[in-house]
C-alpha cells in the first residue's frame, strides 16, 4: 500500500461501469465451421481479465457478468482472471500489448484511467478498444462494527478536529473512485484535503481486512463489493454518496446529511486494440445481450448497481473525455 499525503483534489465527477466479455469475433457452429458476429452460436473462449485482485470491485462484476454470459449461453467456456498490480496498469499494460486478440477483455473503470497519470503507464485506455460501459454505483463511507463512529456527524466531527490523525482507506490508486471520493468529502466539509492521510489498496479484496481490522478511521468505496459484511454488521455504512438512498443499505446519503457532495463511480469493458470488426461486433453484440438478459437484470439488483449501459462509439467518447478529464485534474495536482 502507497500513503498518500498533502493532496489537493478538484473534483471529477465521474462514475466507472464494469464487467467482463466476449471471446473472440467468431463462433463456431455445430459442423465447426466459422461464422461470424452476432449470428454465430455462443463466443467460445472468452478471457476476462480483472486488473486488480479478488474480492474488489472489478473482480465482483466480472465474474457476475461471466455467469450471466455462460447461463444465457451467449458464452461458453469462459475464463475470469486476475492480474493485479499499479492500480489496474499492469492489466492494462498486458490488454495492450495484446493487440489483435478478440478472445481478451477487461474489465475496467474510473480508477484505472488514473492509475494510468499517477502510476506513470505507457498504455493508455485510449488506446484500447472500447466495448461497453455497463453500470455505475455512489461511493459508500464505511467503517467497522467496532469503530467509534455511529453517524457520518461523528466521523467529520473527529475528521475535522484532526484531519491528519484519521487514515482514509480506498481500493484504489490516486486519481481512482476511492480517492476522489474522501478528498472531495474533505472539500464538501472544510478540512484541508493537504492535511488528509489516504491510504491506497489494491482493490477491495485487500481494502476489506484492513477495516474489518480496525486498521483505518474509515474507508470509501463502493458498497456493492461489502454488501455480505454490511448485512452482516461486520461493517457499517456511515453514507453514500449517490442522489437517493441505495437499496438494501440502510444509511442517508451526503446529501440528507447535510453534506453538500454526489459522487458516482463507473466500470466497463474494453479489448486490445487491433481486433477485427468482425470480433468487435460480436463481442458488442454479446453485451447487449447479456444486458437484456433476465439474469443481468437480476446481478444489478443483487449488487446494488445502477444501469448505465453504452456501447461502442458511444462508450469511447465517453472514455475519451474521462480519460481527458482526469489527465487535466491530475496534471493540476502534480500527480501526472
Amino acid at each position: 500500500m502507497r500513503q498518500i499525503r498533502a493532496l489537493r483534489i478538484a473534483a471529477v465527477a465521474a462514475g466507472i461501469a464494469l464487467m467482463a466479455t466476449g471471446c473472440g469475433a467468431t463462433g463456431k457452429s455445430s459442423n465447426g465451421s466459422e461464422t461470424s458476429g452476432a449470428a454465430a452460436g455462443p463466443i467460445t473462449g472468452l478471457q476476462i481479465m480483472v486488473p486488480n485482485t479478488p474480492g474488489g470491485g472489478y473482480d465482483t462484476t466480472a465474474r457476475a457478468a461471466a455467469k450471466v454470459l455462460e447461463d444465457e449461453k451467449i458464452t461458453s467456456n469462459t475464463e475470469v482472471f486476475n492480474l493485479a498490480g499499479a492500480g489496474g496498469t499492469v492489466g492494462l499494460a498486458r490488454v495492450v500489448n495484446e493487440k489483435g486478440n478478440g478472445d481478451l477483455a477487461m474489465l475496467m473503470g474510473l480508477g484505472v484511467v488514473g492509475a494510468s497519470y499517477t502510476n506513470k503507464s505507457e498504455s493508455k485506455l485510449t488506446e484500447t478498444t472500447p466495448l461497453a460501459r455497463l453500470i455505475e454505483e455512489p461511493g459508500a463511507i464505511m467503517v467497522s462494527k467496532d469503530s467509534p463512529y455511529k453517524t457520518i456527524d461523528d466521523l467529520v466531527a473527529a475528521w475535522k478536529a484532526d484531519p491528519a490523525s484519521i487514515s482514509v482507506g480506498g481500493g484504489s490508486s490516486p486519481g481512482g473512485p476511492d480517492h476522489l471520493l474522501p478528498m472531495q468529502l474533505a472539500g464538501a466539509v472544510g478540512i484541508d484535503a493537504t492535511k488528509v492521510n489516504f491510504v491506497s489498496y489494491d482493490g477491495g479484496g485487500d481494502l476489506l481486512p484492513a477495516i474489518l481490522g480496525n486498521k483505518l478511521g474509515f474507508a470509501a468505496s463502493g458498497a456493492g463489493e461489502f454488501l455480505q459484511q454490511i448485512q452482516s454488521g461486520e461493517v457499517r455504512v456511515l453514507a453514500t454518496s449517490g442522489e437517493e438512498r441505495l437499496e438494501g443499505v440502510d444509511a442517508p446519503t451526503l446529501k440528507e446529511s447535510n453534506i453538500d457532495l454526489v459522487f458516482t463511480n463507473w466500470r466497463g469493458v474494453v479489448a486490445p486494440p487491433g481486433i477485427s470488426d468482425e470480433d468487435k461486433a460480436s463481442l458488442i453484440a454479446a453485451l447487449e445481450k447479456m444486458h437484456e438478459s433476465e439474469g443481468w437484470k437480476e446481478a444489478l439488483k443483487t449488487h446494488s448497481w445502477t444501469d448505465a449501459f453504452i456501447t461502442g462509439d458511444e462508450f469511447e467518447t465517453f472514455l475519451t473525455e474521462q480519460d481527458k478529464r482526469v489527465a487535466d485534474v491530475l496534471t493540476k495536482l502534480g500527480l501526472a
